[in-house]
């Protein structure tokens, strides 16, 4: 049975959940299992059982003092990036409510509730159909603040991916607030037309801001007075499986080599006929697309024999199909909406082991351009030239050795576990000054 929290009338989450805290043990083997089943990235989650939301509501021993609550446009179980690395380490060290963006496919209002990881929540809204706007919002509303009350959250920070949760979450009253602006939203197809207006509000009571990039960190600088930039990171040892010999995934094996990669979404930050020129000059090289189609017409796909389109695959998967590339691309057109990306496949890649060549994405070429570790090229024909001086420079073992060399001394400095711990402790410091401004308010 699905956990949910409903706007009115009886809860079945509310006499659930009271039930579990006065039955079930403390937070323990229970909920640890339930949440340790769904702690592989990318697998579907599952809902929680009454005794996961107990433990939400008794935490055992090395519970820290605040919770996290995180507003995204981005689903869990969409693409594995910097939302899931950072929000699964902090599960690692506290309790996180991931909170989607809503579903219109409930007869009435209801919040759904599933494993996503370890310490993590995932908390879906489905409104009725058609449900849209400010009507929305105040369901919202209603819906997360039951859920806050039944869980027993009260000393939380909100962390915004998207501004445009603030419809339904400026009421709340946290210790901090994080905008980690991972992209800049405001140029990506069918953006909303009060993003703007949005975001200049969460800039005005966001407390720290961490920005996905330095372009995004230039852009953002000059509207608050306390931006960090926090660059794509890398899960290096995960990756770095792709430089040994892995089982080849079978909708890959069969096909042919020179085989060029992609994994990511592909959406209209993807320069299409880029693709379709590089795919149609050279039909010895075989075109590998993995990843989800997303806000463009699938029809716009380059379809020719030597074009693979693989699919979605789980993040678990990425190393395989990466080892089985002679080389990997990131063809990304240059438009608004890639003016500000710093992807973070570029370090992913780069730590399979798999020579890289871009377009001339601004953070890419400026830092893994600079430092000869990507190629970078603009234009079929130049693309095409760099792909083959990478497939040349990869055949020649010294080569390779020096440049994989100089990959992992770039890379040494980056991770998903230091960047998470530096961001913590920007956290802590507001969460401390906050806390002692409450003691001297109520001493006063």
């Amino acid at each position: 049975m699905s956990s949910e929290i409903r706007p009115t009338g009886a809860s079945p989450l509310l006499a659930d959940s009271a039930a579990a805290a006065t039955a079930a043990p403390p937070a323990t083997s229970a909920a640890d299992a339930t949440l340790a089943a769904a702690a592989t990235p990318g697998t579907p989650a599952t809902p929680p059982t009454p005794a996961t939301i107990a433990a939400y509501r008794e935490p055992g021993s090395g519970t820290p003092a605040w919770d996290l609550v995180c507003l995204s446009h981005l689903r869990w179980d969409f693409v594995y990036q910097r939302p899931q690395h950072l929000m699964s380490r902090f599960g690692g060290r506290g309790r996180v409510l991931f909170v989607e963006e809503p579903i219109a496919d409930a007869p009435e209002p209801r919040i759904e509730l599933r494993d996503c990881a370890p310490g993590v929540t995932g908390v879906v809204p489905h409104l009725p159909p058609g449900c849209r706007g400010e009507a929305a919002e105040r369901l919202q509303e209603e819906l997360l603040g039951r859920l806050l009350s039944a869980l027993g959250v009260s000393d939380f920070v909100l962390w915004y991916y998207t501004p445009m949760a603030l419809g339904f979450t400026r009421r709340l009253e946290p210790l901090a607030t994080v905008y980690d602006c991972m992209d800049e939203l405001l140029l990506f197809k069918d953006a909303p037309p009060e993003l703007l207006r949005r975001e200049a509000e969460l800039l005005e009571r966001a407390d720290v801001v961490f920005t996905g990039g330095a372009s995004l960190y230039e852009a953002k600088q000059r509207l608050h007075d306390c931006v960090f930039a926090f660059p794509s990171s890398i899960d290096a040892a995960h990756f770095r499986r792709a430089r040994a010999p892995l089982g080849e995934p079978p909708d890959q094996a069969a096909i042919p080599r020179p085989r060029l990669g992609y994994f990511g979404v592909i959406d209209e930050r993807i320069d299409l006929p880029l693709l379709a020129a590089v795919a149609e000059r050279r039909p010895d090289w075989h075109l590998c697309l993995v990843g989800p189609v997303a806000k463009i017409d699938p029809a716009m796909l380059p379809r020719r024999a030597n074009v693979h389109h693989l699919g979605m695959k789980r993040y678990d998967e990425l190393p395989a199909y990466l080892a089985g590339w002679q080389a990997a691309l990131m063809p990304f057109a240059l438009n608004d909406a890639t003016r500000f990306i710093s992807p973070t496949k570029t370090p992913e890649y780069l730590a399979g082991g798999r020579p890289v060549v871009s377009t001339p994405v601004r953070d890419v070429e400026r830092v893994y351009g600079t430092l000869g570790l990507v190629e970078i090229a603009e234009g079929p024909d130049a693309f095409i030239a760099a792909v083959e001086r990478v497939l040349a420079a990869g055949a020649d073992p010294a080569r390779r050795q020096d440049w994989l060399a100089r990959v992992d001394d770039h890379l040494a400095g980056l991770s998903w576990d230091r960047t998470f711990g530096e961001m913590r402790e920007r956290i802590e410091a507001v969460v401390e000054t906050r806390r002692a401004a409450r003691v001297l308010w109520a001493c006063g």
